[in-house]
């Protein structure tokens, strides 16, 4: 039986982390927990030592992101398959079971995400598989997203474009082959890009809807923030430049600041976001002034509400 380590990052929401590790079944025998507290205001770890002895829990005193702080709870896990899953996810029985026999029956997987439905309306699919990326404009569409879940992506156990970043499993080995996740990105399309160095180190990105996890959407940022906006916005743009063919990227950067950013003006102004415009400012102009591998990230987390 291979050993799998669930790694999960908790920032500011201990209630929530909770919820995530009394829904993980006991039923999986060769497990360890690894939950990274991510430069929370409250240092609880050492209460939740106490409270979870089996459960190795990592404190970082800054948070260093959702790339960052997955990557410490890599760094420390010693399982064949490593299981990443938001804090703000639900297991439901079978889970690990079903994702370690889609890896153990195909060589060349070397991630896989299960079928992700919504927890306030569980009969709502959140994710089924990506369609591929369409460069000329970086994006892309999520199979199933927001459909009523009838069955229609049952049974399905296949590559797919990119796994999710709420949860995905993924081998050793390919880790070990692509290198960790890109701190660079802090936050958001750092999975996207961290499955393109996965697929150049020769494996395949795989979906297994028989695992179902329920995820808690945008309990983290909100489903609307500044932060959330710069980091869209600026790891859009960024993502492009460390993937796209040289090509593409002509094409992209135009359609970009032509026609993305004057709408998304637009429609900060109509909604009365007054306060994204900056940030998206801020988000193109760092990629004119950075290179693509830089850890500098153009804004101080902690005055981005």
């Amino acid at each position: 039986m291979k050993k799998v380590s669930v790694v999960t990052v908790n920032y500011n929401q201990p209630k929530v982390t909770e919820e995530l590790l009394l829904s993980i079944p006991k039923s999986y025998n060769n497990l360890e927990i690894i939950v990274v507290d991510n430069g929370s205001n409250a240092d609880i770890s050492t209460g939740w030592q106490s409270k979870y002895p089996k459960i190795n829990f990592i404190r970082s005193d800054q948070n260093l992101g959702f790339a960052g702080g997955n990557n410490l709870g890599i760094k420390a896990a010693t399982g064949d398959y490593l299981f990443l899953v938001n804090n703000d996810t639900e297991f439901t029985n079978g889970l690990i079971e079903k994702l370690v026999e889609a890896l153990d029956d195909n060589p060349v997987a070397g991630m896989v995400s299960p079928k992700i439905k919504y927890f306030s309306n569980k009969s709502l699919i959140q994710y089924a598989g990506y369609s591929g990326m369409n460069y000329y404009t970086c994006r892309n569409s999520c199979i199933g997203l927001r459909e009523t879940d009838n069955g229609q992506y049952d049974h399905i156990t296949a590559p797919t474009a990119y796994c999710h970043g709420a949860a995905m499993m993924i081998k050793k080995e390919a880790i070990e082959k692509a290198g960790l996740m890109n701190e660079n990105f802090f936050l958001y399309y750092e999975e996207v890009d961290w499955c393109e160095s996965i697929k150049r180190a020769g494996y395949e990105a795989w979906v297994c809807t028989e695992a179902v996890i329920f995820h808690k959407e945008s309990v983290s940022v909100g489903k609307k923030s500044k932060l959330k906006e710069y980091f869209m916005n600026r790891n859009r743009i960024l993502f492009t430049r460390r993937n796209a063919p040289f090509l593409k990227q002509i094409i992209f950067y135009p359609y970009f600041v032509l026609l993305v950013v004057p709408r998304n003006l637009i429609a900060y102004i109509k909604n009365k976001n007054y306060s994204f415009i900056p940030m998206l400012l801020k988000a193109v102009w760092w990629n004119l002034t950075h290179g693509k591998n830089s850890n500098n990230l153009g804004y101080p987390i902690n005055t981005i509400k």
